[in-house]
Parts: structure tokens; sequence; C-alpha cells
């Protein structure tokens, strides 16, 4: 008897003649490889769900093998590029990280200061609270607190002179005369270091009182603050915490480096009492009214 095997190509392939007790046997069942079972079950994987999982193995080849299933995977592993990026780059402030040392603890040192400040403000805000609703005192204690915020507001808006423990700095120009957007980031440096009270005096010996309103204009041969024209040198006092006020002058990318850059000098004297004597007249309003 002649048996014909399957090549793959479509030909059948003859095979040598097998013997009658050859030909009648039954092929050998081998376990493991694809075998049927007597029922005609094939044996799962060793789960119960074995031929669900082939199953579900398959239908993901045969997505990952068609052009819409390569755009999904290329997606989802843009999109995990993505969210990877994005993590890093929040958790990390490239500022900081270029920062030096000595950089790094002088930011840390403004940082405690003005912590300790808002502190003891609200310490001070809670006491007045508790003397205001003490009953009996709370009558005397609401004058004296109005009287003190009375004069707490005429040194902020440059209406009262001041007395205190401050900063002198002086700004002397290099090779590039002083801007005044210099002039303005000391003073906003100065105020976000909590300065109570400023003002700025040119080499003329003019004085000019810096409020809320206050703006520096650049002009010919000097620097315009609230339409008075001052000459270099200029000299800014203000009266805060001396160390926490020298601090935040100093933080890189402020105003030290800006001046130092140009080839100029800021000089920082600390002082146990400053006067800030210059005043400024207050705004006639044209349609704001008080409300009680």
């Amino acid at each position: 008897m002649t048996q014909r095997r399957q090549t793959g190509t479509g030909w059948p392939q003859e095979d040598a003649p097998v013997s009658g007790a050859a030909a009648t046997a039954a092929p050998p069942v081998v376990p493991g490889e694809g075998s049927v079972a007597a029922g005609g079950a094939v044996p799962s994987d060793g789960g119960g769900d074995g031929g669900n999982g082939g199953s579900v193995r398959a239908r993901w080849s045969r997505m990952a093998a068609s052009p819409a299933g390569l755009i999904i995977v290329g997606l989802l592993v843009l999109l995990g590029f993505t969210l990877v990026v994005q993590v890093r780059s929040n958790s990390t402030d490239p500022t900081l990280t270029a920062a030096r040392q000595e950089d790094l603890v002088r930011i840390l040192s403004d940082l405690e200061a003005r912590e300790e400040r808002l502190r003891q403000e609200i310490a001070e805000l809670e006491e007045s609270q508790r003397q205001l609703t003490s009953g009996a005192q709370g009558r005397a204690a609401a004058l004296a607190e109005a009287s003190r915020r009375a004069d707490e507001l005429g040194v902020l808006g440059g209406g009262l002179p001041a007395q205190g423990p401050g900063l002198r700095v002086r700004f002397v120009a290099g090779r590039e005369p002083i801007r005044a957007s210099e002039l303005l980031d000391a003073v906003q440096e100065l105020r976000g270091a909590g300065a109570e009270a400023m003002q700025i005096g040119g080499g003329d010996g003019r004085s000019v009182r810096v409020v809320a309103s206050t703006y520096f204009l650049d002009g010919d041969g000097g620097v315009e603050v609230d339409g008075v024209r001052l000459t270099g040198p200029y000299e800014v006092v203000a009266i805060g915490d001396p160390s926490t006020m020298r601090t935040a002058l100093n933080i890189p990318g402020g105003v030290v480096a800006s001046v130092s850059g140009d080839g100029g000098t800021v000089i920082v004297e600390e002082r146990d009492v400053v006067d800030v004597s210059a005043t400024s007249a207050p705004i006639q309003l044209r349609y704001a009214r008080p409300v009680s």
C-alpha cells in the first residue's frame, strides 16, 4: 500500500510502501504536542481558560499585525513617553537645579525669614482680636488699635516720616548708566522682603518717597521718579529687617547681579536706625468716596 503525505507545496509526495501490519497501526499519540483526546477535546495549557487565553493572544497578534493595530500601539507608546517626560519636568526646577549651594542657602534663608515675619503678624492680629473682644476693655483697645492703624497707614501711604532699622543701598553706575528698571527691581525686591517705608534720592540731594503708585522713567541724564528728575548716584533708604532685605537684594539674577553685569556697583549698608524723611502728598480722588 502506498501512503501520501502533504509537502506544503500542494503536491503530495509518495512514501515508501508500508507493509500491512504497519499500515493498519494507528499513529502514536504524544501528550502536550497538540494531540486530540478521545472525546475530541483539545487539552488546555494548564489553566481553566487555556482555550480563551490562546484565542485572546491570537486576536492580539492579528490586531498588532494589521495597520490599525500598529497605529494604536504607536499612539500608546507616544502617550507613555509624553507622560514620563511631563512628570520628570514637573518634579525638577531648572533654575534651582543650576544654582550654586550658597545661592540655595541664601534663598532658603529668605524664605525662612518671610515665614517668621508672617507668623509674627498672625500672632499680633490674634492678640488684637482677643483684646477687642475682651468686654470692658474692648472700647479702649479699639481706640488704641484705630490710632495704631492710622499711624501705620500714614507711613505706608507716605504721609508721615518714619524711622527704624533698615538699609542704605547706593547705586553707582559703571560703563552703563543705572536704568529705571533696575531701581524699580530694587524697590520691588525690598518690598517683597518686608520693607515698610522707602525713599529714593539722587546725587543732587533731592529725595522722593516711594509708595504704591510710584513710577520710574528713564530720562536724559537721570531717572524720573513720580515726576521728579533724579541724577546718579542713587540711594535707596528702606526700613525693615536688614538681614532679610540684604538677602533679597543678593538673590541670583536680582538687581545686584544686573547692575554688576553692566559694570556698576551696589553698596549695601545695614543700619540700626535710618530715617525716611520724604513724604508724599495724598492723592486727590475724583470718583472714589469712603463708605462708613
